[in-house]
């Protein structure tokens, strides 16, 4: 197949993914977008969501960010995360726990709990679990 885009996936820990792709959608901060080959130049912001895209092989691939930038300029599409795990790297456990500190936190009514914080946590570590469903 010769209409593909050539990505890659960005954070300041790791390179999570770098190919050829068939698609791509992804959460804008305002709303989920799909990019296909020849889409028009685009820079947008990403909220926190699930990345989903199909390589040239037809393989599909999942992502859950944080946030962060997605471009595509010339049928190349490049995403700098704030964070990104591949469906496979999601610790199931590890999220239940965050969901439950988080919701702990907020519960307690103590003064200086950062409220908007908890509720990120909650949101990201909600969007994890999601992402393995």
């Amino acid at each position: 197949m010769d209409k593909l885009l050539d990505l890659e996936i960005v954070s300041s820990e790791k390179i999570a993914a770098k190919g050829k792709i068939e698609s791509i959608s992804a959460p804008g901060t305002v709303g989920e977008f799909q990019v296909l080959y020849n889409h028009a130049p685009l820079v947008s912001s990403l909220g926190v969501g699930i990345i989903r895209m199909v390589n040239e092989f037809g393989e599909k691939s999942t992502f859950a960010t944080s946030g962060g930038i997605f471009e595509v300029r010339d049928n190349k599409v490049t995403i700098l995360a704030e964070t990104i795990e591949s469906k496979e790297e999601i610790d199931i456990e590890r999220a239940k726990k965050s969901i439950k500190r988080a919701k702990d936190r907020l519960k307690s009514g103590e003064k200086g709990i950062d409220i908007r914080r908890a509720q990120y946590a909650i949101k990201r570590s909600l969007n994890r679990l999601k992402t393995i469903e």
